[in-house]
């Protein structure tokens, strides 16, 4: 048996709210990214390498936070996809904007030696989309930091 340890490093589950699932799933499979069989009615999941995407109703996530009522916002987080190129980076922003997000920064080389943007989606997550020479991924696209 693996006894997990408080305080570990590490991300399982990442839930948005979203304001219309039905819209936010929608967006989402434009995008690309196909629904886990475990999804449901009023929560759809992503697999990712390593962890999951949820999306959930703000109303609803805000009741299971145990603050019903509460005014869940959005923005202050950047959820961050980095590609090997300067034109996967370019193609995913691209993908992003057709599948009907907004731009927020087009993809430019960046004062930190790397190349990225930023849309948001129609809830005001922000995704940015980067290309890092520095930091090499792994053959799934996950991202491991260098020692």
């Amino acid at each position: 048996m693996t006894v997990l340890k408080a305080g570990v490093q590490r991300v399982s589950v990442i839930t948005l709210g979203v304001a219309d699932l039905v819209a936010a799933r929608a967006f989402y499979a434009r995008l690309g990214w196909v629904e886990h069989p475990e999804s449901q009615q009023g929560i759809a999941f992503f697999q990712m390498p390593g962890a999951a995407l949820a999306l959930f109703g703000r109303a609803d996530l805000a009741a299971d936070q145990g603050r019903p009522g509460a005014q869940l916002g959005s923005g202050a987080v950047t959820l961050a996809q980095n590609f090997a190129t300067e034109a996967e980076v370019d193609a995913a922003f691209e993908a992003a904007l057709a599948a009907g997000a907004t731009a927020l920064k087009r993809p430019e080389k960046v004062f930190w030696g790397g190349y990225s943007g930023y849309w948001a989606d129609a809830d005001g997550h922000v995704w940015e989309m980067a290309m890092n020479p520095f930091w090499p991924l792994n053959p799934d696209g996950s991202l491991t930091l260098p020692e």
